[in-house]
């Protein structure tokens, strides 16, 4: 009995010793929270919940399979991957779905969205590139990077969909900074977007890309339609209170007052029935996760890892300011998921997938003094 369980022990340690525990644990009580939440949001639907643990499943598996991988292998993979992300990019153009455009492509069994891929893969690129060229990035070197970022973020664009493709281009841009790209660089981007907007306002922007804009400055102006998203989910918020109404006993989602209760603004329903505490537990969660892919990018023994996990880890972080800001009304309704409470396949698995990469760099780093 006592050599099987030393096997068995042997065994699990195998099979976990690449993963990041503390990572982990975060990670598992964000996914517990989510479906806590999608269980009330979805009218108490246990199919909703099984149907997105599984793909929780799919993203774990995904994540364990890429720890156990070295990173010198995935930075030699990357150009193939990244190849490969686009090609999906351009067949959702021609064959894919969505309210507003092309966003998802229809593989019979579930939706499949590609500009997810990207939000791995660009960074990846864009840190394998750099790791070739002399840091801090020159002018040739910036503008190369400035190509592998703004082709995918392009063709996200075209399909609009204008809150994935802000947050692909800056998972890149932030690998840019970490590798030492002066600060009047981002400076002269933010001013050459400044100086484009009023040209993308009158030829480039849908008219319900405009109304949002319009909602968030003043949703006041028009609380039964465009402003009625951003209006029932404050009024969410702040009926919460301090401990919120009760795990099932928010009104706001149950009575469909909040559009998109089980993805977009699932984060309402959680501030409505577990108020500012459990706001503030999962924000902590949140910022524990971003904090230890900074740390693992700080301990990492080479450019391309230390580059890859940092970026992750800060455009982790825009994910839940985002989708935050957008629910509270401080930031434009631009359809972007909170990191594994939302509801939704890709996301999380590509979300979990890009995880297994940060905990590669942590799990096979060099030991000081070899």
């Amino acid at each position: 009995m006592n050599v099987i369980l030393r096997w068995l022990l042997d065994l699990l340690f195998r099979l976990v010793r690449t993963l990041d525990l503390p990572l982990l644990a975060a990670l598992a009580a964000l996914m517990a929270i989510g479906l806590a939440v999608l269980y009330s949001a979805g009218g108490q639907s246990t199919s909703l919940v099984v149907a997105q643990g599984a793909r929780f499943g799919v993203g774990l598996a995904a994540m364990w399979g890429l720890s156990r991988l070295p990173p010198t292998q995935l930075r030699n993979w990357t150009p193939l991957v990244y190849g490969a992300s686009l090609l999906p990019l351009v067949a959702v153009l021609l064959v894919g779905e969505g309210r507003h455009g092309a966003h998802w492509i229809n593989l019979g069994v579930f939706y499949f969205q590609p500009s997810e891929l990207l939000k791995l893969s660009l960074p990846m690129m864009v840190a394998w590139y750099l790791n070739t060229q002399p840091l801090p990035p020159r002018l040739g070197t910036v503008l190369v990077a400035a190509v592998l970022i703004g082709v995918p973020t392009g063709l996200i664009l075209l399909q609009p969909d204008f809150g994935t493709a802000m947050l692909v281009g800056i998972s890149g841009a932030f690998v840019l900074y970490l590798a030492g790209l002066s600060w009047w660089w981002f400076g002269a981007a933010i001013a050459g977007v400044a100086a484009v907007a009023p040209v993308a306002w009158f030829w480039l922007l849908r008219p319900y890309q405009k109304d949002r804009i319009l909602t968030f400055l003043d949703p006041e102006s028009d609380p039964l339609g465009a402003g009625w998203n951003i209006i029932q989910s404050k009024i969410a918020i702040g009926g919460g209170g301090l401990t919120g109404k009760g795990w099932g006993e928010g009104t706001q989602a149950h009575l469909n007052y909040i559009p998109e209760h089980t993805t977009d603004f699932i984060f309402a329903v959680l501030s409505e029935e577990f108020g500012w505490v459990g706001v503030a537990v999962t924000l902590a969660l949140y910022l524990f996760v971003v904090g230890r892919c900074l740390w693992i990018a700080a301990d990492a023994r080479d450019g391309y890892s230390r580059l890859v996990a940092g970026a992750l880890g800060l455009a982790f972080c825009v994910y839940v300011v985002v989708n935050g800001g957008m629910i509270a009304g401080l930031l434009p309704v631009v359809g972007v998921p909170m990191p594994l409470l939302s509801y939704g396949g890709t996301s999380a698995v590509s979300l979990l997938a890009g995880l297994g990469v940060v905990m590669a760099v942590r799990a096979h780093r060099p030991v000081h003094g070899h």
